[in-house]
C-alpha cells in the first residue's frame, strides 16, 4: 500500500500587541507628497509663481546691474525648471495610478526641493533687501523699476511658500522610513 502521508507545517502565531511593539502603520497617500493631487497642485503653484517672478524681473531693463536681481532670475529659473519636471512626473504618476514612495525617488525629491527652495528663499531675501535699499534709503524709485522689483520679489516669496511644504513632506517621509 503506497499512501502518502500529509506533512505538517508549523504555523507562526501572529505577534501579540500586549507588551510588545505594535506594527507600524504608515499613511501612504498624504496630499502634497509626490504622485498625489495635492503634490501636483503645489508643483503648479511653484511653477506659476517662479515663472511670474522670472518674467517680471526679466522684463526690466536694469536688473543685470544688481547681483541680487541676477541671483533672483537664476533661482526662479531653476525653481521653474525643477517644478515643471516634477509636475510632469506627478501627472504621469496620477495617470498610471502609481505612488512615488520609492526611497531613492523620495530622497531625490527631498534633496532637489531643499536646494531649490533654499536658493529661492535666499534670492528673494536678497532682492527684498535691495528693493528696500533703493526705495527707503536711496529714495531712488523714480529712476528705477521699484514696482517690478517688488512684484518679482513677492512672487519669489510666494513660490518659496509653495515649495516649502513639498520639501518638508518629502523630508518627513524620508525620515520616517
Amino acid at each position: 500500500m503506497n499512501v502518502s502521508h500529509p506533512s505538517v507545517h508549523p504555523v507562526e502565531d501572529p505577534p501579540t500587541t500586549d507588551g510588545g511593539n505594535p506594527p507600524r502603520v504608515r499613511m501612504k497617500d498624504i496630499q502634497g507628497m509626490p504622485g498625489t493631487l495635492g503634490g501636483l497642485t503645489l508643483r503648479i503653484c511653484q511653477l506659476v509663481f517662479a515663472v511670474a517672478a522670472l518674467s517680471v524681473m526679466a522684463t526690466t531693463s536694469d536688473f543685470p546691474s544688481v547681483t541680487a536681481f541676477c541671483f533672483l532670475v537664476a533661482a526662479a529659473g531653476l525653481q521653474s525648471m525643477w517644478s515643471l519636471l516634477l509636475a510632469i512626473v506627478d501627472i504621469y504618476a496620477l495617470l498610471v495610478m502609481r505612488t512615488l514612495q520609492n526611497n531613492r525617488i523620495v530622497s531625490l525629491f527631498a534633496v532637489g526641493d531643499g536646494i531649490t527652495s533654499t536658493l529661492t528663499f535666499a534670492a528673494a531675501c536678497a532682492s527684498a533687501g535691495i528693493t528696500v535699499l533703493i526705495d527707503n534709503d536711496l529714495q531712488g524709485c523714480a529712476a528705477n523699476h521699484c514696482l517690478q522689483f517688488e512684484t518679482a520679489t513677492a512672487m519669489a516669496f510666494i513660490s518659496w511658500f509653495a515649495a516649502l511644504p513639498s520639501f518638508l513632506l518629502n523630508f518627513w517621509s524620508l525620515a520616517s522610513r
